[in-house]
């Protein structure tokens, strides 16, 4: 009989280090490069929550 995990549980730890050369980099970078890319950071993260929520609705 298959056993079935219902439960995933998901641990991280955010550090304020920004030495790290992780995934982050490439949107650091160019958050830090004016205020047009920082716009456009913005605008980027608020298309996406808009996304998140009209597919929630959707359901």
């Amino acid at each position: 009989m298959p056993i079935e995990i219902r439960e995933l549980i998901i641990k991280a730890e955010v550090s304020p280090d920004n030495s790290s050369g992780g995934g982050t980099a490439g949107a650091a970078s160019a958050a830090s490069g004016g205020s047009n890319a920082t716009e456009a950071l913005i605008a980027l993260c608020v298309e996406k929550v808009l996304q998140v929520l009209k597919e929630k609705n959707e359901r």
